[in-house]
């Protein structure tokens, strides 16, 4: 049971500290859309808005 327990735990940190850094990641990209031409500005905040649950659905039917 205690072993469960950890590893539930282990799950949901790993979890959160990959949703952290996909956040970060995506503010750090939107930065640097201000970098870009204007005309790519728009098709660059798309991508770089993009919330993590839709990222990591879509990376999950790509491994699938």
């Amino acid at each position: 049971m205690k072993g469960l327990l950890l590893l539930s735990f282990a799950a949901l940190l790993g979890a959160c500290s990959e949703k952290a850094v996909y956040d970060n990641l995506q503010h750090n990209n939107r930065l640097q859309c201000d970098k870009v031409p204007l005309s790519e500005y728009d098709a660059c905040m798309e991508r770089a808005s993009k919330p993590y649950d839709d990222y990591e659905r879509e990376r999950r039917e790509l491994n699938d």
